[in-house]
């Protein structure tokens, strides 16, 4: 279980955070900057929540010194003064966010996931081969066929240096964990690593969340905020789908590249920064350089080293590894007992072309052991894409509105917080049940047939949506 460090000298504040974390964390606390040094150095906590002004010794003095200790650390900073610099000031000595007091308990919560979210990334280590004793928190990249081999050199030899590395492949070969190892095994391992997602967040937002922006730099913009290169000062920074960034943010990210400088959105002030880049794209950014759609000059400032990780269906003597590797981690996971897969269900996996690569056989093993009543699994568990195309055009039409709301909601909220995801599938689920009353011309029963749902759900949700008959009435308020 993670720990989490409350700091403050208010006592009803570190008593409401550790009522609200400690269901899901082992929570500690200190009065003062001095008692939180020494817990610091006695448990080493994954997460630090602590307030700028105490007695004695500041919050800001306190973060400097943790940073000293451990680089890595991760600090959230509260202060009831956001009008100062005081907060920004302290993001330049390593924080990795600040909040306003009093705040909402969900935006508390969220920052704290994320922020759990970080520190497992950092904390886990990346090895190449898997070893019985190794700490269960220790990811694995998995293979020794030729090519992975050919890889661990490559690897091996770039990761010391400073250079920005271009990780090319297709999704699911496992181009993050790449990009860690390198991290791990780098001299700036000591430091922060900071994932980026371009594809997963929308454009206008994606320059704000890598330089960070300044107050009334855009609408919603209340307060200066600092962005993801500053808070990876003398780190490693990883831009995953680096070809689905706009052409404005490239030229951006040149500079950053060439000059080792950016503003904030809406700044004026240039700020320098000192870290390295490991980028990965599953797309071709020759073909898009010739449709205009990423810049040439990036693209050779990025391709300084290129790493090409291969495709499962180039490496399938490592499926046999791969599959242990995952029985055995999902046994730990799901507390099941399965020993293994028969030997027609291994020639099953090894005779497929798997198009998601290691992500999909991660994937279908891990629904596999969940339907292993037994102690090995059998080919028929073993639920491939050709025989879910098959099936799912064979029962077309059976499946039910839920089902398939249920399915949206998880593939939206893979690239969406949990918040953005409900809004869209009701927005989708709204638009469905006006389309199917209009199409029986307002008959709720025929609607609900239509939908696969019985008529009182249809209706139910019609209330919700304030719909009459195939028509979305707007109250007045």
């Amino acid at each position: 279980m993670q720990t989490i460090l409350i700091v403050d000298d208010d006592k009803s504040i570190r008593y409401s955070l550790k009522r609200m974390l400690e269901e899901n964390f082992s929570v500690l606390t200190a009065q003062n900057g001095e008692e939180a040094l020494l817990h610091m150095k006695e448990t080493s906590p994954d997460l630090i929540i602590m307030d700028i002004k105490m007695p004695g010794r500041s919050g800001i003095e306190i973060l400097r010194e943790m940073k000293t200790i451990d680089p890595k650390s991760l600090v959230i900073l509260m202060t009831a003064y956001g009008t100062t610099e005081t907060a920004i000031e302290a993001m330049k000595f390593g924080a990795f966010d600040y909040i306003l007091k009093p705040f909402p308990i969900p935006q508390m919560k969220e920052l704290v996931q994320k922020a759990i979210a970080l520190r497992k990334l950092m904390k886990e280590e990346v090895t190449y081969a898997p070893e019985p004793d190794q700490r269960k928190e220790e990811e694995q990249i998995i293979g020794s066929s030729p090519k992975m081999q050919e890889l661990y050199k490559v690897i091996g030899q770039v990761a010391p240096s400073d250079v920005t590395i271009l990780l090319r492949g297709e999704s699911g070969t496992g181009k993050e964990l790449m990009a860690r190892a390198i991290y791990h095994y780098s001299l700036r391992s000591n430091h922060p690593f900071l994932p980026v997602n371009c594809a997963a967040i929308p454009d206008t937002l994606l320059e704000s969340e890598l330089f960070g922006h300044e107050k009334g730099a855009f609408t919603g913009a209340i307060s200066r905020r600092i962005g993801k290169l500053e808070q990876c000062q003398g780190g490693t920074i990883f831009l995953d789908e680096i070809g689905d960034m706009s052409l404005s943010t490239q030229a951006k990210l040149l500079r950053v590249l060439q000059e080792k400088t950016f503003e904030r959105l809406g700044g004026k002030e240039t700020l320098r920064v000192d870290v390295r880049f490991i980028v990965a794209t599953n797309k071709d950014l020759e073909e898009a350089m010739t449709k205009g759609e990423f810049r040439e000059d990036l693209y050779y400032r990025l391709n300084v080293v290129s790493i090409r990780i291969p495709p499962l269906r180039e490496r399938k003597e490592d499926i046999p590894a791969l599959t242990s590797y995952f029985l055995k981690k999902f046994n730990r996971e799901l507390k099941k007992n399965v020993v293994g897969i028969t030997p027609a269900a291994m020639e099953k996996i090894i005779s497929y072309g798997w198009p998601g690569n290691v992500r999909q056989l991660e994937n279908v093993l891990k629904r596999a052991l969940l339907l292993c009543q037994g102690e090995w699994i059998l080919d028929d568990q073993l639920l491939l894409e050709v025989e879910e195309k098959k099936e799912a055009g064979e029962a077309r039409g059976k499946k039910t509105f839920e089902d398939l709301l249920d399915s949206l909601f998880w593939e939206l909220t893979e690239t969406a917080s949990l918040r953005e995801g409900l809004d869209m599938v009701s927005a989708i689920e709204k638009g469905l049940i006006l389309r199917a009353l209009q199409k029986t011309k307002g008959n709720q029963v025929q609607a609900a047939s239509l939908l696969g749902i019985n008529r009182s759900t249809l209706r139910s949700k019609m209330v919700r949506y304030h719909i009459k008959k195939g028509i979305l009435v707007v109250e007045e308020e």
